[in-house]
């Protein structure tokens, strides 16, 4: 049954980013609630996927709490949105270090790559208010590449 649970909480949260991602780009923000959510139902995802309390999940509580701290940086310098910031805190809850590493890359990779389709897209358009990159994209492109194999492996990926 909680592999049912684990495999359902994977979907849910495939959705959760897309809702990210769509949201960005329309309105360039990212739903507190949504945020919310994803955190809360984190552990959720710790009980049906088998984590014991230690060192498992202090594990993902502390790789979260890096991240906060370190994107609160960024938030400070005006490089980071704050919803940017809260969706990956909770995808951080989520989502085991090594894989979150390369959720960064795969994030960076495609920040790099819109960045430069929206200047282009900008410049074109002749427009003259400030670039404004949806990064929830390149963040939810970074989640569904972590998150890929786990669906395509269906239940009982664990």
């Amino acid at each position: 049954m909680t592999i049912y649970v684990q495999y359902g909480m994977v979907i849910a949260l495939a959705i959760a980013l897309l809702i990210a991602a769509t949201t960005d780009i329309r309105s360039r923000r990212i739903s507190n609630r949504l945020n919310a959510a994803i955190a809360l139902a984190a552990p959720i995802f710790w009980w049906s996927s088998g984590l014991s309390l230690w060192p498992d999940v202090a594990i993902q509580l502390g790789v979260a709490l890096a991240a906060f701290a370190l994107l609160c940086g960024l938030f400070a310098m005006g490089w980071m949105g704050g919803g940017d910031l809260k969706l990956l805190t909770a995808l951080a809850l989520w989502i085991e270090p090594t894989s979150f590493a390369q959720l960064l890359i795969i994030m960076a990779l495609a920040g790099g790559a819109l960045t430069v389709l929206m200047a282009f897209w900008h410049i074109a358009r002749r427009q003259k208010e400030r670039l404004a990159i949806p990064y929830g994209v390149a963040i939810a492109i970074g989640g569904l590449w972590v998150l890929y194999p786990h669906l395509m492996a269906g239940p009982g990926f664990a």
